[in-house]
C-alpha cells in the first residue's frame, strides 16, 4: 500500500508540475482531488504559514538548554586617562601637575549553573512548547485536506448543478415547442405555452446563479493552489462504494479520536505548559546555587600605581537565598494556577466538542448511505415519471405542465442525489482528521472514485 501512495504522489507531482508545459500541446486534463492536494501542499498559504511557526517553536528548546550550560564571556578593556591635580609647594604656592598614563583590564568568567528550579521549569515547559507547535502543525495538515476536499467537492457540485440547469433549458423549451404545436393543432391550451415559457425565463435566472457560484468555487479551490484550474474530474459512480466507517462503533471513533487527535494534543500540550509555568513562578521562593570561575589582569589600576600589573584567579559558589520581593512572587503563583486551570477547563471544553464532531461526521457517513440508495430508487422513479408522462402527453391524458412538474421534480432528485454523495465523501475525510488519519493514503482512496 505504501509503494502504491508513493507512486501516486510522485505521478501527481509530475502532473502538476509538467502542466504549464503539456498545456500548449495537449488537450485539457482534468485536475483530480489528488493533484489539488498535492499542489496544496507545496502552495496553501495556511500551511506554509504553519510550518514556519513550528519551525520557530522548535528553536525554543535549545534556547532554554542554553541557559543550563556554561555561560563563558570575555571582558577587554583599554582606557587612555589625563589626572590634573593642584597642590601646594612648600612656599605655600599652588602647583599644577598634568600625568597621563595607559591602564587596561583583561577578565574572563564563566558560570554553572548548579541549582535553579526555574531553568528546569523552563527546559520542560519549552518541551510543552514545542509538542503544542507540532501538534498545531499536524492539525493544520489534517485540516488542508478537508479544506481541500471540501472545495473540491463544492466546485463539483456547483458543476452539476450548472449541467442540471442547462438540461433543464433544452427541456422546457423542448415542451414549450410542444405545446406551440398543440396548441396550433386545437389540442393544446395557452395555459400550457405560457407556464413554459415562464419556467424558461427563470432558468434564464437560475443560469445567472449557477455560473456565479461555479466561477466562485473554482476561485475558491484556485486559492488553495495558487495557480488555476481549467477542469475539474468528475464522479464516477460506479466506483463509489459506500461502506460504514470501519470500526462502526460511535465510541471506538470517539476514544480514537480523543487519543490521536492533533487539536487534543495541542491542547494537552498547552495544559504543561501552564503546569510549568506555574513551577516557574514556585521557584522564586527558591535559592539558586552557580559555579563561578574568573580570570582577571589589569595594569595601572590606579595613579599611584601606574606600573603595576595584577593577575587574579578565582573559583567559587554563588548562592543567593530570596529573602522578600514585595509580594511578586505570590501573585506569580495565583496568576499562574488561574492560567492552568484555564487551560484545563479549555481542554474540557475541547474534548466535549471533538465528540460533537465525531458525533456529526460519524453519522453524516452512516446515515448518508440510506439516503443516497433512497435518492437513486427516487430517480429511477423520477425517469419513470418522465416516460409515462410523455408517453401520456402524447396519448391525450397529460398536459405539458405535467411534463414540466415531472422534469422539475427529477432535477431536484438528481440535485440531491449529487449533494449526498458529495457529503457522504466529505464527512469521510472530516471524520479521518478528527482522529488525525486525513493524510495522503486517504486523499488516494476518496480520489479513486473520480475520473478525468
Amino acid at each position: 500500500m505504501k509503494h502504491h501512495i508513493q507512486h501516486n504522489k510522485r505521478v501527481a507531482h509530475w502532473l502538476v508540475a509538467g502542466s504549464a508545459l503539456l498545456g500548449l500541446c495537449l488537450p485539457v486534463q482534468a485536475m483530480d482531488l489528488l493533484q489539488v492536494y498535492l499542489a496544496a501542499q507545496k502552495q496553501d498559504a495556511t500551511l506554509l504559514a504553519a510550518r514556519a511557526s513550528a519551525a520557530a517553536e522548535r528553536e525554543r528548546l535549545p534556547q532554554a538548554r542554553s541557559q543550563m550550560l556554561p555561560n563563558i564571556s570575555a571582558n577587554l578593556s583599554r582606557t587612555d586617562n589625563h589626572l590634573e591635580s593642584t597642590t601646594p609647594n612648600f612656599l605655600g604656592q599652588e602647583q599644577t601637575t598634568h600625568t597621563g598614563y595607559p591602564s587596561s583590564n583583561k577578565t574572563v568568567s564563566l558560570r554553572q549553573p548548579l541549582y535553579r528550579p526555574q531553568l528546569a521549569a523552563q527546559y520542560r515547559q519549552a518541551r510543552a512548547q514545542v509538542d503544542d507547535a507540532e501538534a498545531a502543525l499536524a492539525l493544520e495538515e489534517q485540516n488542508l485536506a478537508v479544506r481541500v476536499s471540501s472545495a473540491y467537492f463544492e466546485a463539483m457540485l456547483t458543476h452539476d448543478q450548472l449541467a442540471l440547469v442547462l438540461a433543464q433549458q433544452v427541456a422546457y423549451t423542448t415542451q414549450l415547442d410542444a405545446a406551440r404545436k398543440a396548441l396550433a393543432a386545437g389540442s393544446g391550451t395557452r395555459t400550457d405555452i405560457d407556464d413554459a415559457q415562464a419556467r424558461i425565463d427563470m432558468n434564464v435566472a437560475l443560469e445567472i446563479e449557477a455560473r456565479q457560484n461555479v466561477s466562485y468555487t473554482l476561485q475558491q479551490l484556485q486559492s488553495l493552489i495558487n495557480q488555476p484550474i481549467d477542469k475539474l474530474a468528475t464522479l464516477n459512480v460506479k466506483a463509489l462504494t459506500l461502506t460504514n466507517p470501519e470500526p462502526n462503533q460511535l465510541d471506538a471513533w470517539t476514544a480514537r479520536a480523543e487519543q490521536s487527535s492533533p487539536q487534543i494534543q495541542s491542547l494537552k500540550a498547552r495544559v504543561e505548559i501552564a503546569r510549568q509555568e506555574v513551577d516557574k513562578a514556585k521557584s522564586g521562593h527558591y535559592p539558586t546555587l552557580d559555579a563561578v570561575a574568573q580570570w582577571q589582569q589589569s595594569a595601572s589600576e590606579n595613579v599611584t600605581n601606574t606600573s603595576n600589573r595584577y593577575t587574579n584567579n578565582s573559583v567559587g559558589l554563588q548562592l543567593n537565598i530570596p529573602i522578600f520581593s514585595g509580594g511578586y512572587v505570590n501573585a506569580s503563583i495565583r496568576q499562574a494556577l488561574a492560567s492552568q486551570d484555564r487551560a484545563e477547563q479549555t481542554l474540557e471544553v475541547g474534548r466535549r466538542d471533538l465528540g460533537l464532531r465525531v458525533y456529526k461526521e460519524f453519522r453524516g457517513m452512516t446515515e448518508n448511505m440510506p439516503k443516497i440508495k433512497a435518492l437513486e430508487q427516487a430517480l429511477r422513479s423520477a425517469d419513470q415519471l418522465v416516460l409515462s408522462s410523455n408517453k401520456s402527453f402524447q396519448a391525450g391524458s397529460r398536459t405539458v405542465l405535467d411534463i414540466l412538474n415531472a422534469e422539475q421534480q427529477r432535477v431536484v432528485v438528481l440535485r440531491d442525489l449529487a449533494q449526498a454523495r458529495y457529503m457522504y465523501l466529505i464527512s469521510k475525510i472530516r471524520l479521518l482528521a478528527l482522529v488525525g488519519g486525513a493524510d495522503d493514503e486517504a486523499v488516494v482512496a476518496v480520489n479513486l472514485v473520480l475520473q478525468n
